[in-house]
């Protein structure tokens, strides 16, 4: 794995067409019901311009450093009024370009037992999907504790993952609809007490019971778009806008 992140590379932003364009949910919209209020989140990225688009907009100081492997670059697309951030697209080639986001690591980005809800507006083309693609993560189920936002399949259901530092099971809540067809869709996990559940564009698809006892604590980044810049690192093949975070 060192000799993998010895390749890593800082990756550029470039400016580019959108492959589709799609509104924001304005702040009244039904869809932005439960998100994230600018007052209470832990981390928020908006990806407007560059290089502000690494920059964590909850003034919690959790930007964003931009790693890549085998030449993988991101694209500013337009989406509304401003801008979103378009990861590589699909590859099959024996190296493919990958590329991710990531924090430094900080206590304040682990929930503990406490609630917890994180999302993204995610655009994904049907053509796009794959067996497992990350929109956000913390963490690993096998090796720490996690939670993470996912958009896994052919037919591209989005799911929330939860796992507790000392019991390594894997907690899921699905949706029963997909969202990769080329549309915008406003994606959120949250975390309340002992129950685990996901809404697509402020409508719930999907939920789970877990322990009111499962922690979520480690010494991991939060990523966005993989879970890492390597080979296998379950690249995100869409694009992302408000990536955020809210503990407590």
């Amino acid at each position: 794995m060192r000799c993998m992140f010895a390749a890593i590379l800082v990756a550029a932003i470039v400016a580019g067409p959108a492959p589709a364009r799609g509104e924001k949910p304005a702040p009244g919209d039904d869809r932005a019901r439960g998100d994230d209020p600018a007052s209470s989140v832990t981390a928020r990225y908006g990806f407007n311009g560059w290089p502000t688009s690494t920059a964590d907009e909850s003034g919690n100081g959790h930007h964003l450093r931009i790693l890549s492997f085998g030449g993988g670059r991101l694209r500013l697309v337009e989406h509304g009024p401003g801008t979103a951030l378009a990861f590589p697209g699909k590859c099959t080639d024996p190296v493919c370009p990958h590329v991710v986001l990531q924090s430094t690591t900080s206590a304040d980005l682990n929930p503990g037992s406490r609630n917890l809800a994180y999302g993204a507006d995610v655009l994904l083309p049907p053509g796009q999907t794959s067996t497992g693609q990350n929109v956000l993560q913390k963490g690993y189920s096998r090796t720490s504790s996690q939670y993470k936002l996912q958009i896994d399949g052919a037919a591209g259901h989005p799911s929330c993952v939860l796992v507790d530092q000392l019991r390594p099971t894997i907690r899921i809540a699905r949706s029963r609809i997909s969202t990769a067809d080329g549309r915008w869709h406003r994606i959120r996990c949250q975390r309340t007490g002992d129950r685990l559940e996901i809404y697509v564009d402020g409508v719930p698809y999907g939920g789970t019971s877990v322990p009111v006892t499962l922690s979520v604590s480690n010494n991991r980044p939060l990523s966005i778009g993989a879970k890492g810049p390597y080979r296998d690192n379950d690249q995100f093949n869409g694009v992302l806008d408000n990536v955020w975070v809210r503990i407590g």
